[in-house]
């Protein structure tokens, strides 16, 4: 599937359904960002809104993965600038997903490769920093795109009465 990645595409109707839809059917799969399944399109709404108020107000940016025939989103990543005086100089990355059918095909490796160019194309920008929830082998996987472990909370994530995950804190130095 060819995919098409943008930078802070406009905000349409069209683009925040399909990111709802497409945390949806992430979170419903097992992917780790941010909810326990089962959830809605309508479940994930607050956690878009507060992405699109900080991208509203210059503080956040979007890459937004598209299908390059349909439109349709199949990757996100959202990254937020440091809002310290003393931290300007990296960014966070929140809300990293691919469609579950892109899953092991290269889309990640390829959201991840946008991820950088933005990034580095932000001024005053010299690291990226993300979290990711343990037990899920997703770290692997940020480690072969560059990111290296820095931190690690034990049992910091309640899934459930008795499924408590690591979040792992993983970053990126931009050369």
């Amino acid at each position: 599937m060819d995919l098409r990645f943008d930078l802070d595409p406009a905000v349409t109707p069209e683009l925040t359904d399909g990111i709802r839809t497409l945390w949806a059917e992430v979170s419903n799969a097992g992917g780790a960002v941010g909810f326990v399944p089962p959830v809605t399109a309508e479940d994930v709404r607050p956690d878009l809104l507060s992405h699109l108020v900080a991208m509203s107000e210059g503080r956040a940016r979007l890459i937004a993965g598209r299908d390059a025939h349909d439109g349709r989103v199949l990757a996100t990543a959202f990254l937020h600038l440091n809002q310290h005086r003393l931290m300007k100089h990296w960014l966070w990355v929140y809300t990293v997903m691919v469609h579950p059918s892109l899953q092991g095909q290269g889309a990640g490796r390829a959201l991840m490769a946008a991820v950088d160019e933005a990034a580095r194309a932000t001024d005053g920008i010299k690291g990226v920093r993300l979290t990711c929830r343990g037990g899920t082998g997703v770290d692997g996987f940020y480690t072969s795109c560059g990111y290296k472990e820095v931190g690690r909370v034990p049992s910091a994530i309640k899934l459930a009465d008795d499924d408590y995950r690591d979040d792992i804190t993983m970053w990126r130095e931009l050369a």
